[in-house]
């Protein structure tokens, strides 16, 4: 589900570039072209709100309010007849152990193992972030004009971001069950930092030359490749892996909050970084996080590719020795 949600969020955008492409070409000049921006804008949360209008309630939470039957009615909907009676049930024992549990807060985070997780979660979350997608994605079309292009050309050419955005995302999810976590988020890293590095050599080296932008926009069009294919799939899918069904309430709303945090600052910071010290030196800049990113997943992150829940927390739990079984009865009693 995570990753279905990446692929509605890459193609929202590709959408988006092939519009302002649209517009920036045949109304340029048009003082109320934003005006038309906001309209088109606003047709899919219009489409979306009339069609929530009709998507029925979740089962999971029919059956926490008591309405079983109601809940069948609605996997009977997209499940075969003895499959929807089988998840009902399914439901129904995790509703129950939910009830027995107690939530989670932040006084858990006293616990060291459950402290690790957490940490680990904001440092995926950051990790996705520090790579600079956001930038290229929001700031693509100035990018490609601070190397040479034309407005009109620089919209044109930004749709070559979403499009690999979309096709890089779709591979990505089909990779997800055939290769381990950890060395897709490394190659991904790598693949996008070794894309800046380039990035960062050529707008100095080919500096007014007519050849930089086509070069600049094939080695964005490479980087995206790398973070949606490799890292973005891999980020959502890991934050939604690592934490137990307890802590995952919590755990989710920290490394969410955290990971939109990294994004508004450097979406915040990077056009200022354009203008005070030019297109060569940002990309720098976001080399060095990228290495450091790298580094942070080869040294504490987990391999989760084939792993319950109960393995990961099991896993978390032993890793601080003669301190697990402490936090083991520590957090047991505090769920009594």
């Amino acid at each position: 589900m995570v990753t279905q949600n990446e692929l509605m969020i890459v193609s929202g955008q590709l959408l988006a570039y092939v519009f302002n492409a649209i517009l920036g070409n045949t109304m340029g000049d048009n003082s109320h072209i934003w005006r038309y921006m906001l309209v088109i804008s606003a047709l899919p949360a219009t489409l979306l709100f009339f069609g929530m209008l009709r998507v029925p309630e979740s089962p999971r939470w029919l059956v926490a309010k008591g309405k079983n039957a109601e809940a069948l009615k609605v996997l009977q909907k997209i499940r075969e007849e003895k499959r929807a009676k089988s998840e009902l049930i399914e439901i129904q024992v995790a509703s129950t152990q939910e009830e027995g549990m107690k939530k989670a807060t932040f006084k858990d985070l006293n616990v060291p193992w459950v402290r690790r997780i957490v940490f680990i979660g904001m440092g995926i979350a950051i990790v996705q972030q520090v790579t600079g997608v956001n930038s290229i994605m929001y700031y693509g079309t100035e990018i490609l004009k601070g190397a040479g292009f034309e407005t009109e050309a620089a919209l044109i050419g930004n749709v070559a971001n979403g499009v690999i955005s979309v096709l890089a995302t779709i591979f990505g999810i089909g990779l997800l069950g055939k290769v381990g976590r950890r060395p897709m988020l490394i190659t991904g890293l790598a693949g996008t930092t070794a894309a800046l590095l380039l990035m960062g050599i050529f707008s100095s080296v080919l500096e007014g030359s007519p050849a930089l932008p086509y070069v600049v926009l094939a080695l964005t069009v490479t980087f995206l490749a790398f973070q949606q294919g490799a890292i973005s799939p891999v980020t959502w899918l890991m934050l939604s892996e690592i934490f137990p069904l307890r802590l995952r309430g919590l755990g989710m709303g920290v490394t969410v909050f955290c990971l939109w945090s990294v994004n508004f600052l450097i979406g915040l910071v990077f056009p200022v970084l354009l203008e005070k010290v030019g297109l060569s030196t940002t990309f720098f800049i976001f080399v060095v996080l990228g290495i450091g990113a790298i580094t942070f997943v080869k040294k504490f992150l987990p391999e989760t590719k084939g792993l319950t829940l109960e393995q990961l927390e099991q896993q978390f739990r032993n890793h601080d020795g003669q301190d697990a079984q402490e936090s083991l009865d520590q957090i047991e009693a505090q769920a009594k």
